[in-house]
């Protein structure tokens, strides 16, 4: 049985409309990833946004606990029903039915669809729900209802916000099975396994601490764990001896060579778990990085890597454990498949640097626990995480095994800028939409109307004014600026990567800028003349926008050539689509050659000179995704999608505006590649007018070295010539001999700390090429030219500034010098002074490093 589509067929019998899962990254500032079923719909609940024309819906989603106020993790493989990452059924209303329909629902699904025999199903209500008593004893006995308290049957959104009681449907496995102080409904144990939660949300709380206020339309919010029920089904007493996981475990036996067992297959179960979590976010574009939720990512990984050192392995192994998964989704999810080869790579470069060194991080692990009585050293789990990548809860994984604690204050004193890198990339300031007006602008307007696909003038209605708080005001006074609610707009908002239009309310305002706020098409503007709500004005989109579409309709041919030239693991990882430039983020392990870059420039503008005309249409999403339009993970799609495509050469879902034929691109230079993060790279590139000033400026350089060329005596020429090639051989012999020295390399707190001098070659290549050797990097060089000296200073993800090392030691040598945090150069005149600079650099890094 397939319980999924069963479950969905089911709701849909009853009127709901089926909601593909969203993204595991959401569309909310204040979660890492989308953690339960409802996460996808809370803009509905809490009134964000208007219920939809169905107010039923039905979906499985996919949910990660790994982080934050959600965190599953340390109980993964040691328990028989915990997951990082676990698909969650459930069903909603939004104001339609209530307890009566969601009980019956839930009881025919259950009891008719699944066929679980009623002996073993049990029901927990509230304490003081009388009502969802009274409707569950029409289908079960009455002892077999408990009620609980607020901590087991009460939800609530937060401190304030959408609140109800709860009704669980658990299910026993069998007295024969479990016994303990824990087996009982709602304890710890596992005798009794919630398999639904039905949350009735009836009340509203608008202040922290106040009065629960009855809702004018009480709502449903339901979550049914797959991976338990089909543990069930298949009469599997963990979730892990079910068909979702077996498959899995039975592959790591077969690739370690050793048979699993479930009393002391913990490592198996966790390798098992965090395969699902690591295939499905690299597959959604999170790639491993050190912060946020790529931080995550990369802990969940390197736990599981370490399980598997357990077991025996000793080099990667995880990677050969994909295609095994991608079999057991059985097409539920179908870009699994098609970035499976990516994500492989991908993760056996991560298993790979993490292989590097976990021997001598155990090692380390295994020396201090020689010293350890009952708490181990904050300052060597600090270590195990700063220069072995051993991520805290890792370290703490393998203490728990020997029933030891750790110095937790210490080492959080030690980690405290790191952990503060790691919450940015979720957490926003949210200030717009924590202030802002815009639930009232929703309700009393809906969405604007928007005509920049076919106008770039156009007359409309100021429907409405905020002030730069996001409050509204009748009137904006001159000199004043805020922002503008057109009933009918051609200004396009931020969206896609394509940047806001800029234009002007002709005789009333400049339009500065042109944003998206909970689906309203919002431009910022600066006043020249008061304006007031119900003024009729005349729009004017800036002419820049030609080479904003340009750039954009450009970036559309480059993604599909991409795909062609470097393969189709290639996904968009990000993109920027200006007036002037174009940068395009995607997922690729490594640099792409010259060669590669010259293919792909060339590929796109014979797709410009081929004059392809563009065509737009508005599919129903299932028919789009099947005509092979391109879409990203983490953009909200709804029931139909624009789909825009240059014949078959591209075609991909976009909300934003385009040329008409690609030869109004005119032509397509890539001016730069470079790396964003491990598996993401970078392509900036030039079209339209910025491509012909590009070409400008190259052919104004050139007639520079003609000149020059041309002033020089013949004679004098041949001379120089014969003098630059003994300089080149010069060079050339230097950098020989530079690459033969051997930089030495010390480590402080997990930093590649060099401070040397460097006879000969060119110290800013060294000091890349020490970046490019390392993950964090303070490096100082030195180098003698006649009686000056140069001084270069480098740095790459340490606490150090260059800027700030450089001129405290450039002074020693008689000169000055600065720069950037990254990067500083300066020169000095007193070369005695040398060995004095050095001992000084070395002992500034010290300083700043510990």
């Amino acid at each position: 049985m397939d319980i999924r589509e069963e479950f969905l067929k089911f709701f849909e019998s009853k009127q709901h409309d089926r909601v593909a899962s969203a993204p595991l990254v959401p569309d909310d500032a204040t979660l890492l990833f989308n953690n339960a079923g409802m996460v996808p719909f809370k803009t509905i609940f809490t009134g964000e946004i208007p219920t939809p024309e169905n107010p039923r819906a039905t979906s499985c989603q996919t949910c990660i606990r790994a982080g934050g106020k959600h965190n599953d993790l340390e109980n993964v493989g040691h328990t028989a029903r915990h997951h990082t990452f676990f698909e969650m059924l459930g069903n909603f209303s939004f104001g339609d039915y209530f307890k009566e329909e969601a009980i019956s629902h839930a009881w025919e699904f259950i009891t008719e669809v699944l066929e679980l025999p009623i002996e073993k199903l049990w029901v927990t209500v509230h304490e003081s729900d009388d009502e969802a008593e009274a409707i569950w004893m029409k289908y079960v006995a009455k002892d077999r209802i408990m009620r609980l308290g607020d901590k087991d049957n009460f939800w609530s959104m937060g401190d304030t916000g959408p609140c109800g009681p709860c009704s669980e449907i658990f299910y026993d496995q069998g007295a024969e099975h479990f016994s303990g102080p824990e087996d009982y409904m709602g304890g710890d144990g596992d005798r009794f396994l919630e398999i639904w939660n039905l949350v009735f949300m009836q009340y509203e709380v608008k202040v922290a601490g106040g009065e629960r206020i009855p809702l004018a339309k009480p709502s449903i919010d339901t979550g049914m764990g797959l991976e338990r029920v089909v543990a069930i089904k298949e009469g599997a007493l963990s979730n892990y001896g079910s068909s979702l996981f077996m498959p899995l475990i039975r592959k790591v036996e077969e690739l370690i060579s050793k048979e699993y067992t479930y009393a002391t297959g913990a490592s198996y179960r966790v390798i098992a778990d965090h395969i699902r979590t690591t295939l499905f976010l690299l597959a959604q574009g999170v790639n491993f990085s050190n912060e946020g939720r790529g931080y995550v990512l990369r802990r969940i990984l390197r736990r599981a890597v370490r399980h598997g050192y357990l077991l025996g392995f000793r080099e990667p192994f995880m990677y050969k454990i994909v295609d095994t998964l991608v079999s057991i989704m059985h097409g539920q999810y179908e870009y699994l498949a098609e970035k499976a080869d990516a994500v492989k790579e991908q993760i056996e470069l991560e298993e790979a640097r993490f292989f590097k060194t976990i021997e001598n991080g155990i090692a380390l692990f295994e020396k201090e626990l020689d010293n350890t009585k009952d708490v181990f050293s904050g300052e060597v789990a600090f270590k195990l995480y700063d220069t072995f990548g051993f991520p805290l809860d890792l370290t703490e994984d393998m203490l728990r095994e020997k029933g030891l604690g750790l110095d937790a204050q210490k080492f959080e004193a030690l980690m405290t800028e790191q952990k503060q890198l790691g919450k940015a990339n979720w957490k926003g300031s949210g200030d717009a939409a924590a202030h802002g007006d815009f639930k009232e602008l929703i309700e009393e307007f809906g969405e604007n109307v928007f005509v920049g696909y076919d106008f770039t003038e156009h007359s409309g209605e100021v429907k409405a004014l905020l002030n730069e708080a996001y409050k509204k005001v009748d009137t904006l006074k001159a000199g004043e600026k805020g922002w503008v609610y057109l009933d009918i707009t051609p200004f396009y908002a931020e969206s896609g990567g394509q940047t806001g239009d800029s234009g002007e309310l002709e005789g009333f305002a400049k339009v500065l800028d042109t944003k998206k706020f909970f689906e309203l098409n919002l431009s910022e503007i600066e006043v020249t003349k008061d304006l007031s709500v119900g003024t009729v004005v005349d729009s004017h989109v800036d002419i820049s926008r030609n080479e904003i579409i340009k750039h954009h309709s450009a970036t559309h041919l480059l993604h599909a050539v991409l795909y062609d030239v470097l393969g189709d693991h290639i996904a968009q990882a990000g993109s920027l689509n200006e007036a002037n430039r174009l940068r395009f983020d995607f997922s690729h392990p490594k640099a792409v050659t010259a060669e590669e870059l010259t293919e792909i420039e060339a590929r796109v503008n014979a797709l410009v000179s081929r004059g392809i005309e563009r065509k737009t249409e508005v599919l129903p999403i299932e028919e789009a995704k099947h005509s092979g339009a391109k879409s990203q993970f983490g953009e909200k799609y709804g029931d139909e999608v624009r789909v825009v495509s240059f014949e078959k050469a591209s075609v991909e879902f976009c909300g934003g505006v385009h040329v008409d034929n690609t030869a109004n691109i005119g032509s397509f230079i890539i001016t730069k590649e470079s790396g964003v993060s491990a598996g993401v790279r970078r392509i900036e590139a030039v079209c339209g007018k910025a491509a012909y000033d590009y070409f400008c400026e190259q052919r104004t350089l050139l007639k520079q070295v003609e000149t020059e060329v041309k002033n020089l005596d013949v004679l004098a020429g041949i001379n120089r010539l014969k003098s630059t090639i003994e300089e080149l051989k010069v060079e050339v012999k230097e950098a020989q001999e530079s690459a033969k020295v051997e930089i030495k390399v010390n480590e402080i707190n997990g930093v590649a700390v060099v401070v040397e001098e460097l006879p000969s070659g060119d110290i800013k290549e060294k000091i890349d090429e020490l970046k490019n050797q390392h993950d964090k990097v303070a490096a100082m060089l030195f180098q003698v030219k006649g009686d000056k000296v140069l001084i270069a200073a480098g740095i790459k993800d340490c606490d150090a500034k260059a800027g700030d090392w450089i001129k405290q030691i450039a002074p020693i040598l008689g000169g000055g010098g600065g720069g950037r945090p990254d990067f500083a150069q300066a020169g000095g005149k007193d070369k005695t002074k040398l060995p004095e600079a050095k001992e000084a650099s070395l002992q500034y890094i010290q300083e700043v490093l510990n």
